[in-house]
This record gives structure tokens, C-alpha cells and sequence, in this order.
């Protein structure tokens, strides 16, 4: 039998994991850089602005995270998990965000919020829901952004990046550079004070 006179072609890039995709973008592979960016741009956004409740900047902010990612793209250590490396970068970029707001006294825009809220709202609603549900759902929703918000940094992170996020707790470590008993401590921690915010909504909600 003859060999096969074709050249290998290579795999495409949509069949890739992530590692390997890192790997090829850390050789200038625009194609596998890309679609890294289109894997995870949107949960880098929802990240970032579940932790600063501003979605314009969150956006920016999102940008500059895959900025970071391409200009470190060569000091990727192969073999690691890709997404930890990701949202390692994202959650340094939104704690330094988050700590220039809090010096300038600047620490979230409610018309912004707002706005934030609206597209959720949009985005997740219930076609076929009564509007004064949709509208009930959104306030809820702002009462809970807001009281995020008011976390202090470090247990605002770990919750988000957890029940947000959904990420497990060993990801969250090595993201935060914590120890697995701390994470959970904080994760703990932070669902409490988060319950204490939300209790006088929800009793009213009880009673209505």
C-alpha cells in the first residue's frame, strides 16, 4: 500500500482544548488566539462585572484582560489549566479596579447599575411572563447586585468567583493564591454577610 502523498493537516482550531490552543498562540497562531477570546469573552465580562456592577467598564476592563493574555501569551506554563491562568488576570485586574474606585470614593454608579441590571433582565426574562414579575425579578436582582457590591474585597471575589462563577473551590485557590481552607472560609464568611444584607428584603418580600 502505497503512503499517503497528502501533507498532515493540522487539527482545527475548534477541536482544541484550551491548553492546546494557548500553546499555539504562544507561537503567533492568530486563529487559535481568537478563538480562545470567543470561548471566554463573555464569562470574562459577567466576571468582572458581577465584581465592579459597572458593565461599560467591565467591558473595557474585559478587553484588557485578553490584552494581558496575548502580551504574556509566551510565559503560559504548558501543562497548567488555561482557565485558571484566565481568570487569575481578570480577578487582579477587577481588584485593582476595585481599589482605585474605593480611594477615589467612587464606588459604583447606580445609573450604571441600573443600565446593568436592564440588559440581565432583557437577557434572561421570561417571554412569557407577567411584566410585574419581570419587574419584581429585576429589583430583586438590583437589591442583590448592590449588596455584592458592599462585600468587602476580598470575600466579594471569592464568592463571586464561586456562586457567580461557578468555579470550583481548588480553581478559586489557585487563582486567589490561597489556601483551599481559606477560600472556603471567605466563601463562607462572605454568604453570611450577604444573607444579613438581604434579610429586611426578604422579610418584606414574605410578607407582601
Amino acid at each position: 500500500m502505497a503512503p499517503d502523498p497528502r501533507p498532515h493537516e493540522p487539527a482545527p482550531v475548534l477541536s482544541l482544548s484550551d491548553e492546546d490552543l494557548m500553546a499555539k498562540a504562544a507561537t503567533d497562531d492568530t486563529k487559535a488566539f481568537t478563538e480562545l477570546v470567543r470561548r471566554y469573552q463573555t464569562r470574562v465580562i459577567h466576571l468582572v462585572s458581577r465584581l465592579l456592577n459597572d458593565r461599560q467598564v467591565s467591558e473595557d476592563l474585559a478587553q484588557e484582560v485578553f490584552v494581558r493574555v496575548h502580551l504574556h501569551r509566551r510565559n503560559y506554563r504548558t501543562g497548567s489549566k488555561f482557565s485558571t491562568w484566565l481568570f487569575t488576570i481578570a480577578a487582579n485586574l477587577a481588584k485593582n479596579e476595585i481599589r482605585r474606585r474605593k480611594r477615589r470614593k467612587n464606588w459604583t454608579s447606580l445609573d450604571e447599575m441600573q443600565e446593568q441590571l436592564q440588559d440581565a433582565s432583557m437577557q434572561f426574562a421570561d417571554p412569557k411572563a407577567n411584566k410585574e414579575v419581570d419587574l419584581e425579578r429585576e429589583q430583586l436582582s438590583g437589591v442583590v447586585g448592590e449588596a455584592i457590591a458592599t462585600l468587602p474585597e476580598r470575600y466579594r471575589v471569592a464568592l463571586v468567583l464561586r456562586d457567580i462563577d461557578g468555579l470550583a473551590y481548588e480553581e478559586i485557590s489557585q487563582i486567589l493564591k490561597i489556601p483551599g481552607g481559606t477560600v472556603r472560609s471567605r466563601i463562607n464568611r462572605a454568604r453570611l454577610m450577604l444573607k444579613r444584607k438581604l434579610e429586611p428584603t426578604l422579610r418584606r418580600e414574605a410578607l407582601e
